[in-house]
């Protein structure tokens, strides 16, 4: 069964974005969150949230019809900029059950709710664009 988002969310050009609560119940209800960040993002920080599905933006092109399209997914980068462009692309590409995730995993660990975190890799720097593991490892 696939959870009903009519009545969540803001709904701006066309696409419907999540707030981290609204995604969390949501994907207790079924849905997919799609984690869209590289593996090297993915190694610092992921979301501890049920069904969750590691599948990085690079790969979206070639793969896309790997994800289901009978599951609503819910689309989530660190911010919330590149899953819009994801969202958008699958949207061309037939998918309808498909929400963005409002701030990404940013949002989601402000609002309280739990990431998994490696501290060997956790980042730092002054903002997004240039974040560093503690191991110094480059953002690519």
């Amino acid at each position: 069964m696939t959870p009903d988002v009519k009545n969540m969310g803001i709904v701006t050009d066309g696409i419907r974005h999540l707030s981290a609560r609204e995604a969390f119940m949501l994907c207790k209800e079924g849905a997919i969150l799609v984690d869209l960040r590289t593996p090297y993002e993915t190694d610092a920080r992921q979301f501890d949230a049920e069904n969750v599905l590691l599948f990085p933006k690079d790969d979206l092109k070639e793969d896309y019809t790997a994800l289901p399209k009978d599951r609503l997914l819910i689309l989530a980068d660190g911010v919330g900029l590149h899953s819009k462009e994801a969202l958008v692309f699958l949207r061309s590409k037939g998918y309808e059950k498909i929400a963005n995730l409002a701030g990404g995993i940013v949002d989601w660990e402000r609002e309280g709710y739990h990431v998994i975190t490696d501290k060997n890799e956790m980042m730092r720097g002054q903002c997004a664009c240039m974040l560093k593991s503690k191991t110094g490892k480059k953002l690519e």
